[in-house]
C-alpha cells in the first residue's frame, strides 16, 4: 500500500515531536536538525522510539533544516539527504519529508524575497526527493502566501503525496469569522494531498478547527496539536500533560473527522503510544472522506476606526509637521509646552521619533498620547522595527491604536550597538517595508496571521525616503515598495537645496504619493560640518557650508541657518503637500521662523 492508498483507506498515526524528543536523549544545539550530522544515533533513536510506540509514519528530522536557518557553513542538501537515511532505519511504514518555513518573514512584510525563498525550497525538497521519502510533510506554516511557494517548489520535482499544515493562532474571532474554512479552501487549491492544522494549541483548541476544516474540504484532514500549554523551567520549554490525557483529548479529534492524527512540541514517545492505544479502541470505522462542497464564507464587514486630522488635511491642504525630541528621563513638561506653542501657532502634527540613534528615551507611544491629550494637536509616532517581534510590534500598533495615535511613520530603525547599551541586541524580525504592509492589513482589519481585529484600524501610514542616498536606486525601490505596500504620505530626511526638494517631489510624484520635505535650520559651522560629514545620506551644498565658515558668531550662522531654511521652506510650499521641519534641540521658536515663508 502507498501513501496514498493508506490516506484514503484508513486513519494514520504520525510521529510527535523530534525536538523535544532529542532534548531528552540528551541533545541541546538549536536547531535540532543539526543532530543528523552531530549525533545521528540519537537521531536514529527518537525515531525508532516513534515506530515502537505505533506511528504509521515518521518525519524526517528536517523541519528547520534550509539556508536560512541552519549555519552557512552547513550543506543543506547533505543534511537532509543523511536524515531520510536515518528516518529510513527506524523501518516506519512511511518517511514523510519535513519541512517548514524560511525562519523570518517573506516579502512584502520581510525582506526574503519571494525568489529566495523559492530556491530554498527546491533545494530542499529535491534532497529529500534525491533521498526516497514517501511524501512531503509541509508544517507550521503562518503565511499561506509562503506555503503556496513551497508546495510549488516540491511539484515541480516530485508527484508524491504533500500533507500541508498551517499553524492556526486560534480565538473566538478567528472560528467566529470563518478563517479555517477560508484556509482550507486556499490550501486545497494548492494540489495538496491532505491538509490541516498543527502546533501552538492544544487537542481542546484544535477540536474546533478541525470540524471547520473537514466540513470545507473534501481532502482528508490532518491534527497535530501540542499536548497543551508550555511553561519555561530552569530556561527550557517544557510541557506537563500527561500522554492519557493527550490521547483522550486528541483521539475525539479523529470523531471530529481528522485521519492523520500526531503530536507537535511537546509530545514524546509515551503521548504517541498512549494515542495508537485509543485510536485502536475506538470502536467506530474510520469516517469516510468529505464529500460535502466546501461552502462559500460569508464574512460581517469589520467597523471603521475614526481617521486622524492629518489623514483629511493630505493631499487637500499645505501639511506643516514639526518633529520634536523626546527629553531624558521622565520630565517631559518642556516638550509639552514646546508642542503646546507650535498647536497655538497653526502647526498640523508633531513628530515624535524612536529611539532615535538607539538612544535611551521614554517610549514614544506614552510621549505621543502625552501630547494628544493635554496639548490636543495630532501626533505622528515614529515606529521603529529595532526592538521588537513581529508579536510585540503588532501589540504595540493595537495599544498604540487603543490610545488615539492614528499617525504612525515606519522606520527600520538604527541598530542597538550605535548608541547608549551597545551590548543590547536588535531584533529587525522585519524592515520598514514589512511593518508598512502590517499596518495596512490592520487597516483592512486583520493582523499578519489572518486573524480578524475586530475593527478596521484608522492607521495613517508615513514612510521615510532620502533624495541623497548612497544607494539612490535602492532606495527608489524600497520607496517604491513602501507605496505598494499601503504607505500614505513621505517624509524625507532633511534637505538643504532646491535640488533635494525637487528630487523628492519627482520621485513622490511618479507614485503619485503626497511628501512631506525635511527641513533642518543649521545652528553652527560645526553642526553644518558634522550634518556633512558625519551623517549618512545628507548632503549641504559647498555654498553654504561656505557661508556657515564665515560667520563670526553662532548667533549669525544661526541666523543664517534660519534664513536658508526660510528660503527652501518658501519653494516648498510652491511645488510639496507639505513641510518637515526638525528644529535642533526641538527648539519651536526655530521651526516657527521658518515657517513663516510657508504662510
Amino acid at each position: 500500500m502507498d501513501l496514498r492508498q493508506a490516506l484514503a483507506t484508513r486513519i494514520l498515526l504520525g510521529d510527535g515531536a523530534n525536538g523535544t524528543c532529542l532534548q531528552r536523549l540528551g541533545y541541546h544545539r538549536q536547531p535540532y536538525d543539526l543532530a543528523v550530522l552531530e549525533a545521528p544515533d540519537l537521531v536514529r533513536e527518537a525515531h525508532a522510539r516513534y515506530v515502537a510506540a505505533g506511528s504509521d509514519f515518521v518525519e524526517t528530522n528536517t523541519f528547520q533544516a534550509n539556508r536560512f536557518r541552519l549555519p552557512p557553513d552547513v550543506d543543506v542538501a547533505h543534511l537532509n539527504r543523511e536524515a531520510v537515511r536515518l528516518a529510513r532505519e527506524a523501518a516506519a511504514e512511511f518517511v514523510l519529508g519535513a519541512m517548514g518555513p524560511c525562519g523570518k518573514p517573506i516579502e512584502p512584510i520581510g525582506t526574503i524575497t519571494r525568489e529566495e525563498a523559492l530556491a530554498s525550497f527546491r533545494e530542499q525538497a529535491s534532497a529529500l526527493t534525491e533521498a526516497g521519502v514517501d511524501g512531503y510533510m509541509l508544517e507550521t506554516f503562518v503565511s499561506l502566501d509562503e506555503l503556496e511557494l513551497a508546495v510549488q517548489a516540491v511539484r515541480e520535482l516530485s508527484d508524491l503525496p504533500i500533507l500541508a499544515a498551517k499553524a492556526f493562532i486560534e480565538d473566538g474571532e478567528t472560528l467566529a469569522q470563518g478563517y479555517p474554512e477560508e484556509c482550507a479552501q486556499r490550501i486545497q487549491a494548492m494540489g495538496v494531498d491532505a491538509l490541516g492544522a498543527n502546533c501552538i494549541v492544544g487537542p481542546q483548541r484544535m477540536l474546533d478547527l478541525v470540524r471547520m476544516l473537514t466540513e470545507s474540504t473534501s481532502l482528508p484532514v490532518l491534527a497535530f496539536p501540542t499536548p497543551g500549554m508550555p511553561q519555561l523551567v530552569k530556561g527550557v520549554v517544557t510541557y506537563d500533560t500527561s500522554p492519557e490525557y493527550f490521547a483522550k483529548a486528541t483521539s475525539r479529534l479523529a470523531e471530529g473527522g481528522a485521519r492523520i492524527l500526531g503530536g507537535c512540541c511537546g509530545t514524546t514517545p509515551e503521548h504517541i503510544a498512549a494515542l495508537r492505544t485509543a485510536l485502536d479502541r475506538q470502536a467506530s470505522k474510520p469516517r469516510a472522506a468529505s464529500t460535502k462542497a466546501a461552502r462559500e464564507t460569508v464574512r460581517k464587514e469589520p467597523a471603521q476606526s475614526t481617521p486622524s486630522r492629518l489623514s483629511e488635511k493630505l493631499g487637500k491642504q499645505f501639511v506643516s509637521a514639526v518633529e520634536m525630541d523626546v527629553l531624558k528621563g521622565l520630565n517631559q513638561d518642556k516638550l509639552i509646552a514646546g508642542c503646546r506653542c507650535l498647536h497655538e501657532h497653526g502647526v498640523d502634527v508633531v513628530n515624535i521619533s524612536d529611539g532615535a540613534r538607539a538612544r535611551l528615551r521614554m517610549t514614544p507611544m506614552a510621549v505621543s498620547h502625552l501630547i494628544q491629550a493635554q496639548v490636543g494637536i495630532d501626533v505622528a509616532m515614529h515606529f521603529s522595527c529595532r526592538d521588537r517581534n513581529l508579536l510585540a510590534i503588532q501589540a504595540d500598533l493595537l495599544g498604540a491604536h487603543a490610545l488615539g495615535i492614528r499617525n504612525l511613520l515606519a522606520v527600520t530603525g538604527d541598530p542597538a550597538n550605535i548608541g547608549d547599551y551597545p551590548s543590547a541586541t536588535s531584533v529587525f524580525d522585519i524592515d520598514a517595508i514589512g511593518l508598512v504592509r502590517i499596518l495596512a492589513r490592520f487597516n483592512e482589519g486583520r493582523d499578519l496571521a489572518g486573524a480578524s481585529l475586530g475593527t478596521k484600524c484608522a492607521f495613517t501610514i508615513a514612510a521615510a525616503y532620502n533624495p541623497f542616498a548612497i544607494d539612490q536606486a535602492s532606495e527608489d525601490d524600497r520607496l517604491r515598495k513602501k507605496v505598494e505596500s499601503g504607505a500614505n504620505v513621505v517624509y524625507t530626511q532633511p534637505v538643504f537645496s532646491r535640488e533635494g526638494v525637487d528630487r523628492s517631489v519627482e520621485a513622490c510624484s511618479r507614485l503619485g504619493i503626497p511628501v512631506l520635505v525635511g527641513v533642518l535650520p543649521l545652528r553652527s559651522a560645526r553642526h553644518c560640518e558634522f550634518m556633512h560629514n558625519e551623517v549618512p545620506g545628507i548632503e549641504v551644498p559647498d555654498a553654504l557650508r561656505a557661508r556657515m565658515a564665515q560667520a563670526e558668531t553662532d548667533a549669525e550662522a544661526q541666523a543664517i541657518g534660519v534664513e536658508e531654511a526660510q528660503k527652501l521652506a518658501a519653494w516648498i510650499r510652491q511645488c510639496a503637500q507639505g513641510i518637515y521641519l526638525m528644529p535642533p534641540f526641538g527648539n519651536p521658536g526655530a521651526a516657527l521662523d521658518v515657517l513663516e515663508a510657508t504662510r
